[in-house]
């Protein structure tokens, strides 16, 4: 793309931002609200107090969260993935299914609450990270060390440098957190020891909003709520797109497996990490007893005739609420 549409395109978007945030300062944007009509499945991560992009481009603050909610209880039909699968959607208003993925521990704090307070319902996808003795998914640490560790390290033999965008890339280019990606989680916890000691913020606990995990019991407890439900969303975190079949199948089995045994409940649905899957992905989950897929986006058109498989709307920490309704109601961002 040009430089002269990429200015463009920003000033675009900024145009559609600002036109949407004064069709909410004149009152008009509530006929847009009783006007819109369909569906959409929504994904949160975390949530946070303040500073949502300080690591992670995906939080939002608590506060905005509850804007969220405001605006849905008043002018959108929530439902649970449940009922969105089963297609019992209100006529007279938007559908919307609101899920949060990577299961940290401020979904259990600051989410939970806010959903009995508004009484309305979500689905979380956990890992089972904390049952192979860990509280901090590997990319979150990696993400937090691009701002807080060191300036470059050695990792296997090859050393890490931190770019202008605070990501640890190799002198051939090659990015950290890719290489990673297409690894096991042998050689990713191999990683957090490293990092571990080349870092303080872990061992401190210090900025525990942005990383840390739920426990077993946060889990167990959010389950119980009327308001939540439990999801697999990996046992490591892994890109099951990405590692070997074998490995993939018994990540999803065991992931299954735990979040049963811990919840005493039927687990059928599992958000992809990262959103990824394939064929064989699809395969594997749907023959582990899944029942409910979820991707953020579909990789071929035709993937849209799978009934298991829904796609997702991650929202955009970086608009107001009210572009982020408009967005929910066209399926996209400018």
């Amino acid at each position: 793309m040009s430089i002269l549409k990429k200015l463009y395109s920003r000033s675009s978007r900024k145009a559609h931002h600002l036109f949407g945030d004064a069709m909410h300062f004149v009152g008009t944007d509530n006929n847009i609200y009783s006007q819109a009509r369909g569906s959409r499945i929504m994904v949160y991560h975390g949530i946070c107090q303040d500073a949502p992009t300080r690591f992670n481009t995906l939080f939002i603050t608590k506060a905005t969260f509850e804007e969220h909610l405001k605006v849905y209880k008043k002018h959108f039909n929530i439902i649970t993935l449940a009922d969105f699968y089963d297609r019992r959607f209100s006529n007279d208003k938007f559908n919307i299914c609101l899920t949060f993925d990577d299961g940290f521990a401020n979904n259990y704090h600051y989410v939970l609450p806010l959903l009995e307070q508004y009484q309305l319902p979500a689905t979380f996808f956990v890992t089972a990270i904390n049952a192979a003795g860990y509280d901090i998914l590997w990319n979150d640490f990696l993400s937090i060390a691009g701002k807080l560790g060191p300036a470059e390290f050695t990792f296997k033999n090859e050393i890490y440098y931190k770019n202008h965008y605070n990501k640890y890339v190799s002198f051939k280019g090659v990015a950290l957190a890719e290489r990673l990606r297409h690894g096991s989680f042998d050689e990713k916890a191999e990683l957090l020891h490293v990092l571990d000691k080349l870092t303080s913020f872990h061992r401190d606990k210090q900025h525990p909003d942005y990383w840390l995990q739920m426990t077993g019991e946060q889990i167990k407890a959010l389950s119980a709520s009327q308001y939540a439900t439990i999801g697999s969303h990996g046992y490591y975190h892994n890109d099951l797109s990405l590692i070997d079949t074998a490995s993939a199948e018994k990540e999803v089995v065991q992931s299954k497996n735990y979040l049963e045994n811990l919840t005493g409940k039927e687990i059928n649905s599992i958000a992809f990490p990262y959103g990824a899957y394939n064929a064989d992905v699809l395969n594997i989950a749907q023959k582990t007893g899944y029942k409910q897929l979820l991707a953020t986006e579909f990789n071929i058109p035709q993937d849209q005739s799978e009934p298991a498989l829904r796609e997702r709307l991650t929202i955009n920490p970086f608009i107001s609420t009210t572009n982020q309704m408009y967005a929910t109601i066209r399926g996209e961002y400018y």
